[in-house]
């Protein structure tokens, strides 16, 4: 979360805030846990200012769990089309975006076709995230991925 711009993060919060209350919810409740205080201390805050705490909060190793969380939900209800776009390159079977398991390994060519055809479709610090995020979250790791997350910028969350 602290790697990536203050309005791609305050998105994310807020499209969590009008779509999803219950994460939004455990999201908030596990920043005012890590800050020692109860949850109604930030939500009588002004949204802007909670939000930045929230963010700076979830930024912090030890909250790698509820940034996740967070990520994995936000990137499932408003990115979904964009989860679909890039297993359908790979041709991974999933259903709506989600996969049960994914393959050990997948061809050089096949990553750089599906990885492209997001860029061109979805703006690059949502892909970079989603990238990042599905090479971190998910057991199976490929060297492939973790390389063009590396040393490719348009990929990198700056």
């Amino acid at each position: 979360m602290g790697f990536m711009s203050a309005e791609l993060s305050n998105d994310i919060l807020q499209s969590a805030f009008e779509n999803d209350k219950e994460l939004y919810k455990a999201t908030l409740k596990a920043v005012a846990d890590a800050r020692k205080l109860r949850p109604i201390f930030f939500e009588k805050q002004p949204k802007l200012q909670r939000h930045a705490t929230m963010v700076a909060t979830l930024a912090k190793p030890n909250m790698d769990l509820a940034a996740g969380t967070l990520l994995r939900g936000w990137l499932l209800k408003k990115h979904s089309a964009m989860l679909v776009d890039f297993l359908d390159a790979l041709g991974i079977p999933h259903k709506d975006g989600v996969v049960e398991d994914l393959p050990e390994k997948i061809e050089d060519d096949k990553l750089k076709i599906a990885v492209d055809t997001l860029i061109s479709k979805y703006p690059r610090e949502v892909v970079a995230v989603y990238l990042n995020a599905f090479n971190s979250m998910n057991e199976t790791g490929w060297d492939n991925l973790e390389k063009m997350l590396e040393e490719d910028s348009r990929v990198q969350v700056v």
